[in-house]
């Protein structure tokens, strides 16, 4: 997986690897803190609060978020303890024009490494724990839509269409084209 030639894009709905369980890192190295820092670049970009790397097409258990109070990085995160509940309005990078209501964990505890690979817990509450479950559901291949109820799955349908279409149109081959070397 290599970063350096690839520029970040976030991927959306339809896109295979947004329905991938992702796969748990082995060994943090300097590549795995490099695509940290640029899905947090990208994540910004976007005016985004979290993102997981199966939303740029890394299949590996890694997230970033930030609510306004600090950047968290993490790596193969994993909610330990749930408490009480609190409902919002959802958005995702990956689902663009779609918000669903959905009902969440007030509170999480949540287990992870950070870039350096160092174990950190961390205890989050309202907003930041809605982001954590919603990053986390990312590496469960779970999307906002799944939770949507029957009457919103209508609404979103031609929505949800249109983003499968762009997003299987990306995939098609494109046309080939000369590329030039302009010399100085």
């Amino acid at each position: 997986m290599s970063t350096k030639e690839t520029a970040l894009e976030i991927k959306t709905f339809g896109a295979p690897v947004l329905r991938q369980k992702a796969k748990p890192v082995i060994q943090v190295t300097e590549e795995h803190r490099d695509i940290l820092s640029k899905m947090a670049g990208a994540m910004y970009e976007s005016a985004g609060i979290g993102l997981a790397a199966s939303q740029i097409g890394f299949n590996e258990a890694m997230i970033v978020a930030d609510i306004g109070s600090g950047l968290y990085k993490f790596i193969n995160p994993q909610i330990i303890k749930r408490q009480g509940s609190q409902e919002n309005q959802e958005g995702c990078l990956s689902v663009p024009g779609v918000c669903i209501k959905i009902k969440r964990s007030r509170n999480v505890i949540v287990k992870a490494q950070d870039e350096y690979a160092k174990p950190v817990t961390v205890s989050a509450e309202g907003l930041l724990a809605c982001v954590l479950q919603h990053e986390i559901d990312h590496l469960k291949g779970k999307l906002i839509v799944d939770y949507a109820s029957f009457i919103d799955k209508i609404k979103i349908g031609k929505k949800l269409k249109e983003l499968k279409k762009q997003s299987q149109d990306e995939k098609l081959p494109q046309p080939k084209t000369k590329s030039y070397r302009l010399q100085l």
